[in-house]
Formats: C-alpha cells, sequence, structure tokens
C-alpha cells in the first residue's frame, strides 16, 4: 500500500512539472519577475553595500517561496472547475497523494528559481559571502513546502476563481508586508512587531533574511524549522481532510473551525516570542548592525 501511494505521488508529481513548465505565466512570475524585484531592490536600497544586498536577497527568496501560497490554490481550483479533478478521481487516487503531489511538484519548481537568485546575486551584485547556505537550503525546503500546504487549505474551502483570488490577496497582503519580507520589522511600531509574530510568514522572512546575511543563530534557525514544520504538518491534514474532487462537493459545516486551527500553532509560538523569547530583539539588533555597517562603509562603485 506505502508503495503504491509513494508511485502514485511521483508520477503525479511529474505530470505537475512538466504541466509548469510549459506554461510561461508560471515561468514569468516564479523566476523573471522575482529576478526583476531583487535588481530593482538592490539598485535602489542597497547602495552598493553588500551586507544589504545580502539582507535584499533574503527578502527576494521569502518572496519566492511564499509564491507557493498563490500558485498552488489558484491551480487547483481551476483544476476543480474545468473538471480536471474529476478525472484523477477515477484513477486509484485519495487526496493525500494528489495534494502531495502538488507541494513536491512545486518544491522542485522552486529550487531553480532560489539557486539562481543566489547566484545572481553573487556574482552579477557583487555580495561578497554566501550568507549561510544551510539554513537558506532548510527554510527554503520546509518553507515551500508549509506555504504550498497553506494554498492546498485555500484551494479546499473556496468554491470559484474569482473568490479564491480575493482570499489570495488579501492573505498575501498581509504575508507580504507585515512579516519584514518587504519593509524591515524593525521599522515598524513594536505593536506591529509583536503581532507579526503571530503570522507564519514572520518565522520564514526573519529566517532567510538573518541565514543570507550570515546573522542567524542556530537556535533561531531551529525554532523557524519547528514553526514551519508544525505548520506543514496541521495545514497538509486540514487540507487533505477538506479536499474537494468536484465543484458540486459540499464542505462540512466544521470546515471552518478547521481551517482556524492551522493558526494555532502560530498563536503558540506568538505569544511565547511576545512573553519571553528574544526574536523581536535581534530583529532589532541585526537591523542596526547592517545600518551601522552601511553608514561605517563606502558605497563601491561597480
Amino acid at each position: 500500500m506505502a508503495s503504491n501511494v509513494i508511485r502514485n505521488t511521483w508520477i503525479l508529481t511529474k505530470i505537475r512539472v512538466r504541466l509548469a513548465m510549459r506554461n510561461r505565466t508560471f515561468l514569468f512570475f516564479s523566476l523573471i519577475m522575482p529576478l526583476g524585484f531583487l535588481f530593482f531592490f538592490v539598485t535602489i536600497f542597497s547602495k552598493g553595500d553588500s551586507a544589504w544586498t545580502a539582507y535584499i536577497l533574503g527578502s527576494i527568496l521569502t518572496m519566492t517561496v511564499m509564491g507557493s501560497f498563490w500558485g498552488l490554490s489558484v491551480q487547483l481550483v481551476m483544476f476543480r472547475e474545468a473538471g480536471i479533478l474529476r478525472r484523477f478521481r477515477l484513477a486509484p487516487l485519495g487526496a493525500g497523494p494528489m495534494l502531495a503531489s502538488s507541494i513536491l511538484s512545486n518544491y522542485i519548481l522552486v529550487l531553480p528559481s532560489v539557486a539562481i537568485e543566489i547566484l545572481v546575486t553573487k556574482f552579477a551584485l557583487h555580495m561578497q559571502g554566501w550568507g549561510n547556505l544551510w539554513a537558506i537550503f532548510l527554510l527554503v525546503s520546509i518553507g515551500s513546502a508549509t506555504f504550498s500546504a497553506f494554498g492546498l487549505i485555500v484551494a479546499s474551502v473556496t468554491n470559484t476563481m474569482q473568490e479564491t483570488q480575493v482570499i489570495n490577496q488579501v492573505i498575501w497582503t498581509a504575508f507580504l508586508f507585515l512579516s519584514g519580507a518587504t519593509v524591515p520589522l524593525a521599522r515598524f511600531p513594536h505593536w506591529i512587531q509583536g503581532a507579526s509574530l503571530f503570522m507564519p510568514a514572520t518565522y520564514l522572512a526573519t529566517g532567510l533574511e538573518n541565514a543570507a546575511t550570515n546573522l542567524a543563530t542556530h537556535s533561531e534557525i531551529i525554532t523557524d524549522l519547528i514553526a514551519l514544520g508544525i505548520g506543514l504538518l496541521v495545514a497538509f491534514e486540514i487540507s487533505r481532510r477538506l479536499f474537494r474532487w468536484e465543484p458540486e462537493a459540499k464542505l462540512p459545516g466544521s470546515a471552518k473551525l478547521w481551517v482556524l486551527a492551522v493558526m494555532i500553532p502560530f498563536i503558540a509560538f506568538g505569544a511565547y516570542e511576545n512573553v519571553k523569547g528574544d526574536r523581536l530583539a535581534l530583529v532589532r539588533q541585526n537591523f542596526q548592525m547592517l545600518n551601522s555597517a552601511s553608514m561605517a562603509t563606502p558605497p563601491k562603485s561597480h
């Protein structure tokens, strides 16, 4: 039984990768657009400072990984509306292999984008070091799976493409602007910083930014990985329980409660960090170190 599940998951994964590679829109949003943001932000904000260039790389990697959330939810709803999922159901497949293949195929497609972004930042944008590559790899791996699972939950509870896009936009905006992925978290008022610790995106963004600048401690990385890993397990199980093959299928009355359950791990982590943790203090300290280094080092000419 287990071997059949693994084989079916891998077959579906290969199919999903091939479909994505034929989609020019996917290639633009997953590869070209992040590189455009990378060059723009480095040109405008880093001012030739290698430490800030690395920090911006961490932000771009965060946006690339979080893109899993948006892409998978839209794709699965589109498949369901078009009747494609109904055809998959005719094969001896359960919801588990279908959802696992979505996460795995997305991860396979994210890795080349991440590698290209790191290489471009290193050799074209003159970042001095490589950062903590092991920490980046682990955060990208777990983060990609976690945000893919979040997208699967959205796809499970929404009924139409329009509804999916509206919900995605609201959640994506919160993830993007309140986690430190765009504006450095240390620039926000303290109450927003405290509230951000209840968001899963914050653990990915601060983790990748600190890993890229080589300022992350082992305890920080472990905390980030544990938070994202628990979120992945909870989100995947919820999406598996709520998964619908056909648009006519109705959700159980408890579906909304199941969706809220995905936030329980991050509520726990956020409460701990606000009361006893030192994450925000380290975020402010690292931000001050980057500012001090930038002021002490004259801009480089390229």
